[in-house]
């Protein structure tokens, strides 16, 4: 009867350790992984450049303030040839 009520109490200690373990591992906070939210950040949006219609990731792009709207570029270069477009037309 001795072994019996040994293995009785090792059973009950387990489990209780179990539960207790359980009910910690529920409790942290649950933090969601950075790829799988379901906000739009602005690198994941996509914006046209209006001089070369490239489409370039909002959070990389070069912007400029133009007659009231912000306009996206895919690099300083495209940014250029928009301006000088502009300064030509206006001149003609």
């Amino acid at each position: 009867m001795g072994g019996a009520r040994v293995l009785i109490r090792l059973i009950l200690i387990a489990a209780a350790l179990y539960l207790i373990y359980r009910f910690f591992w529920k409790r942290k906070p649950k933090i969601p992984f950075p790829g799988r939210s379901r906000e739009t950040t602005h690198e994941d949006v996509l914006v046209q450049d209006p001089c070369c219609k490239t489409y370039v990731p909002k959070g990389q792009a070069i912007t400029l303030k133009h007659e009231g709207e912000t306009l996206y570029f895919c690099s300083p270069e495209c940014r250029e040839r928009f301006l000088s477009k502009g300064e030509s037309q206006e001149k003609g």
